[in-house]
């Protein structure tokens, strides 16, 4: 696991410039540009100002579309253009520590992206809360939750252009109807449940009570629970698929 972890990080070196821009500085502009510029007209929502509401929700959406974007063309090069995976395997490695690995990358990945725009939130005095040092945890819950199921569906197809069909049916409307820019109460009723079948909604919501320091709509165990469901299916399916895939 650890000697997998390594291979990425040392990968990373090479490509981390690639990654700053929409990892880092993105989510930072548009904190900037939704979170001041609109937030002027928007007012106040749930009685906090629109920054310090919607600042949670960018970083619980950013570490859900970090993890997202990291498990999809990665893993399926590893398995079908540059083989990496299969030379793990003649390592040999474990099809456990594969995984384990690569999902540790991940968080690291999330992890720094999160951490440089929660400094950036609290610099523009949108932390209401000492819980707030609980944000990064709660990010890693909405890596791991998204990035094992989709790690799990990059090792089980053969062609890239089902990764359309995710971030168009996925990620986007996750990102959009899962409580990052407005109240998910604002839905139809009829569409709530998809919201709230999302791991991201579970994540805003943990972020947005850690940083405004209030109660989330759910129990903060159920919360958790959803997205460690998310993972543990994750990573069973990814096991499964990567030991499958590694048949071939």
């Amino acid at each position: 696991m650890v000697a997998v972890l390594e291979r990425h990080l040392l990968l990373y070196r090479r490509l981390w410039r690639a990654s700053v821009f929409s990892a880092v500085v993105l989510p930072v502009l548009f904190l900037v540009s939704i979170g001041v510029g609109v937030g002027r007209h928007v007012g106040e929502v749930g009685g906090v100002g629109y920054l310090a509401w919607i600042a949670p929700g960018v970083m619980a959406s950013t570490a859900f579309q970090v993890a997202v974007g990291e498990s999809t063309y990665t893993v399926l090069g590893g398995f079908k253009w540059g083989r990496g995976y299969h030379a793990m395997r003649a390592a040999p490695v474990e099809v456990r520590d594969m995984v384990a690995g690569w999902l540790l990358y991940v968080l690291f990945r999330v992890e720094v992206a999160v951490v440089v725009f929660l400094g950036v939130t609290g610099a523009f005095g949108a932390l209401r809360s000492p819980w707030a040092v609980a944000a990064p945890v709660v990010a890693a819950l909405v890596a791991l939750a998204a990035a094992a199921p989709v790690t799990a569906f990059a090792a089980s197809i053969d062609h890239d252009s089902y990764f359309a069909l995710l971030f168009r049916f996925v990620m986007i409307p996750s990102t959009l109807f899962a409580g990052v820019f407005f109240p998910v109460e604002q839905l139809p009723q009829v569409v709530r449940p998809l919201a709230y079948a999302s791991p991201l909604w579970h994540g805003v919501e943990l972020s947005r009570a850690a940083t405004l320091g209030v109660a989330p709509p759910w129990p903060v165990w159920a919360h958790v629970g959803c997205l460690l469901v998310f993972f543990v299916a994750g990573v069973v399916w990814a096991v499964a698929a990567f030991g499958k895939r590694l048949q071939d």
